[in-house]
């Protein structure tokens, strides 16, 4: 007997291990599971307007994303694509969004008409627009093109302001020397040209990537003072800037982070896998992407290199300024250019 109960005390006890180490493995999943959600919670889900649905030319954002640079930020991100920078600056003065990807000529037109919207992040640091024309047309510069249409892409995008500066430092006038239509993005500007419906297209990176691609062979009109003008960068309101800097701080580490990461060779890849977050369609000609990717990184490269990504130099905005003045585009100089962007987190981003 005594035998007999030791032999099932040994048994008990076995079985009675048994259920602590299930039970212990149940609370540690169980716990693991809860520090995940609570994890998740943490994040901080901002939205982002972009006004054109382009997962190549966002390569620093969806590397941030990919790479989970915004997660170790605690920021969860959120892209909105909507038409043009016009209405990313409405989602922003109305709050449906907190940041937003404008151009530096809409940002001043929205300035002036009360907007408090402040651009933080200089994100295409050269001209990522321009003014072209088919090869075999016999133009060589925009006077050539007194009289006829050129084609845009959205009716009140950055490339408008662009080229319309394009044509005031010629003296030529809207309406009077020439005319905008508005035809659409990528394939439409193909079919613009074939039908003879435009003359010209103010086009951005991909439009030309993409005009190319369709057999459009292109002369680019831009004169190349006009080419130092930077484009599209980060805003945010400035009420939502005073009130979120250690999250400003947060965003803008991360996209340097993403940037930095596409810039090297050896992640090309990788960057155009993350890419597709934004628009899986761009990465279906894995060859037109590559090359596409290549003249991205040349565009978002610092222009000011002894400051790093993101620097907005005053004299390109003093240009922009002054050309957009000169077209009507402001109704007056501005009082304070200087309240439309600032520098104040390029250290910080830049930091190792």
């Amino acid at each position: 007997m005594q035998l007999y109960f030791c032999r099932h005390s040994r048994e008990g006890q076995k079985m009675t291990t048994k259920r602590q180490l299930l039970t212990t493995g149940v609370a540690a999943i169980s716990m693991m599971a809860m520090s995940f959600a609570a994890y998740a919670q943490d994040l901080t889900k901002v939205t982002l307007a972009i006004p054109s649905p382009s997962g190549l030319g966002y390569f620093a954002l969806y590397n941030a994303m990919g790479e989970g640079f915004m997660e170790e930020e605690g920021i969860e991100v959120e892209v909105q694509s909507v038409n043009g920078s016009a209405q990313v600056l409405q989602v922003l003065a109305a709050g449906q969004a907190e940041f937003g990807h404008p151009g530096p000529g809409p940002l001043l037109n929205a300035r002036e008409g009360g907007e408090d919207i402040v651009y933080i992040y200089n994100y295409f640091s050269t001209s990522q627009f321009s003014l072209v024309t088919e090869a075999d047309s016999g133009f060589t510069s925009p006077t050539d093109l007194k009289g006829k249409v050129v084609g845009v892409g959205t009716a009140d995008g950055a490339e408008v302001a662009f080229v319309r500066s394009i044509f005031d430092a010629a003296d030529m006038k809207e309406g009077e020397d020439y005319s905008f239509i508005t035809i659409g993005e990528g394939g439409m500007a193909v079919a613009g040209f074939m039908q003879d419906a435009i003359d010209a297209y103010a086009s951005d990176t991909i439009g030309m990537a993409t005009l190319r691609l369709r057999g459009v062979d292109l002369v680019d009109l831009t004169p190349p003072e006009f080419k130092k003008f930077f484009g599209n960068g980060y805003a945010v309101t400035r009420e939502y800037m005073d009130e979120n800097r250690e999250l400003i701080e947060g965003f803008g580490r991360a996209l340097v982070r993403g940037a930095r990461f596409g810039a090297k060779p050896e992640n090309l890849e990788a960057t155009l896998d993350h890419a597709k977050i934004g628009n899986p369609q761009l990465l279906e000609d894995r060859d037109f992407a590559r090359a596409l990717m290549q003249t991205y990184i040349i565009r978002t490269a610092p222009a000011n290199p002894e400051h790093g990504y993101g620097y907005q130099n005053p004299d390109a905005w003093q240009g922009w300024h002054d050309v957009l003045v000169k077209s009507g585009d402001l109704d007056a100089p501005m009082a304070d250019l200087t309240a439309a962007y600032t520098n104040e987190f390029i250290e910080t981003w830049n930091a190792e």
